[in-house]
């Protein structure tokens, strides 16, 4: 039985039955009336997903590709952009802007706090030539377990014609985004998250306001250029290159699931996930990266307790119990590990993942009490979520 995981990292995440039998389904023509007909469909849904009427379009590549689509399509060599940076997928958009010749200027914050819309504010009031171009930030920072306030962050940039862009990667379907209300021009996610899908589709919305800054974009671009997928939207309900059909049809049937729920409700089910870890590893005596305020919903950060390495844990977690659990990114990759929540994830998941967690650090000397963290996830459990 070794071949059996638990997957509790932040991404991918794990992939519901319903969702694996459709993708064992015979393969479909990518150019046909009934497939376009499902891309139709799925990008109508991810809209409501998005709470957005802005163009949306799915694209072949992980969400680093919607990330860089978001950079080539509206960003001209010699922009001024600003980069909310607090983690290392905030350090992600600098990397990319910085290939495609922008004047990147990073708003650095500390690492799994949230990153400061006063800051942000102070920059923009004092660009009174209107040069900034661009603001980048990320909503859900996985590599922190940290959230930013991304209507704050918004507010902060008021009427400035800067385009407003959003990794929403780890975060949509998780905590709250709407991106029309809270005026957010771009936004990227990607399948292998909550959408419960294997890696390979992102999903890139598009305001009005930014298809202004696209037509004065002068970036080379082929696969990712939005206008191609936009026309071929417009005129056939189909995709410029050939998609991964299989994974949209089986975007289908996640949707379909998550309709089912509802989103409000799932995004109390992805808060109640984060508090239970956090509960859990509070009564273990374990320190937590994030503070309450602004802790993610997708992934909880906990820093290693004592000298203990990091990578023994997450070795025995995975060789002993077969539960998988993820290190620390960048320069926290020694410093905290992580636990993801996100997606087809269930309290008894939650329970085994804490239970394993206990064993592994009693192995490796820490002061554990075995059952302690256990207990108040199943004392949460018992009071319900209300």
């Amino acid at each position: 039985m070794n071949d059996k995981q638990l997957l509790m990292i932040p991404g991918p995440t794990p992939i519901p039955q319903r969702v694996l039998h459709t993708l064992g389904n015979a393969a479909v023509g990518h150019r046909t009336p009934g497939f376009s007909a499902i891309i139709k469909e799925v990008t109508g849904k991810l809209k409501q997903v998005y709470k957005t009427e802005n163009d949306l379009f799915i694209l072949t590549s992980s969400g680093t590709g919607a990330m860089e689509a978001a950079v080539s399509n509206f960003i001209n060599p010699g922009d001024k952009v600003l980069v909310m940076e607090n983690g290392n997928f905030a350090e992600r958009w600098i990397k990319i802007n910085k290939k495609f010749g922008a004047d990147v200027q990073a708003v650095s914050g500390e690492w799994g706090a949230q990153s400061d819309p006063a800051a942000l504010k102070a920059l923009i009031d004092a660009d009174a030539g209107k040069e900034i171009k661009a603001v980048f930030v990320t909503q859900n920072e996985t590599s922190t377990g940290m959230v930013n306030d991304i209507q704050a962050l918004r507010a902060a940039c008021g009427d400035h014609p800067a385009i407003f862009i959003v990794d929403a990667i780890s975060g949509m379907a998780v905590s709250e985004l709407k991106v029309d209300e809270w005026k957010l021009d771009i936004v990227v996610s990607g399948s292998q998250k909550a959408f419960m899908l294997p890696p390979g589709l992102a999903f890139i919305s598009v305001s009005e306001k930014a298809w202004a800054a696209n037509a004065q974009c002068t970036n080379p671009r082929f696969y990712f250029d939005l206008q191609a997928a936009k026309k071929n939207f417009d005129e056939k309900s189909t995709t410029p290159y050939t998609p991964a059909a299989s994974l949209i049809v089986g975007l289908q049937e996640s949707l379909k699931m998550m309709e089912e729920e509802g989103l409000e409700n799932i995004y109390q089910r992805h808060a109640w996930y984060r508090d239970m870890v956090r509960a859990a590893a509070k009564a273990l005596k374990l320190e937590l990266l994030a503070e309450d305020k602004g802790a993610s919903s997708a992934v909880t950060a906990i820093k290693k307790p004592g000298e203990i390495d990091v990578k023994q844990i997450t070795k025995i977690m995975r060789e002993k119990y077969s539960v998988i659990i993820a290190a620390g990114q960048g320069k926290m990759e020694k410093s905290i590990f992580r636990i993801g929540h996100l997606g087809y994830v269930s309290e008894t998941d939650i329970l085994a993942v804490i239970a394993c967690l206990e064993m592994t650090l009693k192995e490796l000397g820490w002061d554990v009490q075995l059952g302690t963290g256990v207990a108040a996830v199943q004392a949460m459990i018992m009071k319900g979520r209300d």
